[in-house]
């Protein structure tokens, strides 16, 4: 089983990035996934939530309306959109799936908004 982000790095405030989540090594279309992230010295914070096939979504106060999840079910992918980034979005992101069987996570992916 593999959780492999990528996408993260450093961006203005203001700016966008767009991160990735491929999954390997179960049947990913059976896992709802998440996303969450950790900044230096606090917990790990739940960002969003995207259900199995992709109908519905959930988002964190703190980014809703800036951030957008969506998945792609025939590549085994899961993508967070960040638009309007702040410096208190800085923070290691990490990809979940979770069904009532199983929790994977992935290693994560640094995001740092810095001007």
């Amino acid at each position: 089983v593999q959780l492999v982000e990528s996408g993260g790095g450093l961006v203005q405030p203001g700016g966008s990035l767009r991160l990735s989540c491929a999954a390997s090594g179960f049947t990913f279309s059976s896992f709802a996934m998440s996303w969450y992230r950790q900044a230096p010295g606090k917990e790990r914070d739940w960002v969003a939530r995207i259900t199995r096939d992709g109908g519905s979504t959930n988002y964190a106060d703190s980014v809703k309306g800036r951030f957008t999840i969506s998945r792609d079910n025939a590549k085994n992918t899961v993508y967070l959109q960040m638009n309007s980034l702040k410096l208190e979005d800085t923070a290691v992101y990490y990809c979940n799936a979770w069904n009532v069987w199983r929790n994977y996570w992935g290693q994560g992916t640094q995001v740092t908004v810095s001007s």
